[in-house]
């Protein structure tokens, strides 16, 4: 059974940089295959994938937020990690990261972490 676990600040300031780890456990992010992907839903307003890591280490972004993301990976620590910068407000959002076969459908969710953007 793969899980997968959210963590980080769940406040950060305006302009600043928010920054959230997911730990894989029962299953590694390198196995051929696999996309590891972060989602978030603001208030209010439906699911946007923002990214994904891929097994092999590459990198796929949403272009509405490709100038502000950036996804890595710690493989001996079987984690991925997001970063987006110039935070503002509306990136107020549950996020989540999940694991899927392609960029657009999901097996396995974390349970999502709060993060909201105020000063």
């Amino acid at each position: 059974q793969v899980q997968l676990q959210e963590s980080g600040p769940g406040l950060v300031k305006p302009s600043q940089t928010l920054s959230l780890t997911c730990t894989v456990s029962g299953g590694s992010i390198t196995t051929n295959s696999y996309y590891w992907s972060w989602i978030r839903q603001p208030p209010g307003k439906g699911r946007e994938w923002m990214g994904a890591i891929a097994y092999s280490g590459s990198t796929y972004y949403s272009p509405s937020l490709k100038s502000r993301t950036s996804i890595s990976r710690d493989t001996s620590k079987n984690q991925f990690t997001l970063q987006l910068s110039s935070v503002t407000p509306e990136d107020t959002a549950v996020y989540y990261c999940a694991r899927g076969a392609t960029m657009t459908e999901y097996d396995y969710w974390g349970q999502g972490t709060q993060v909201t953007v105020s000063s």
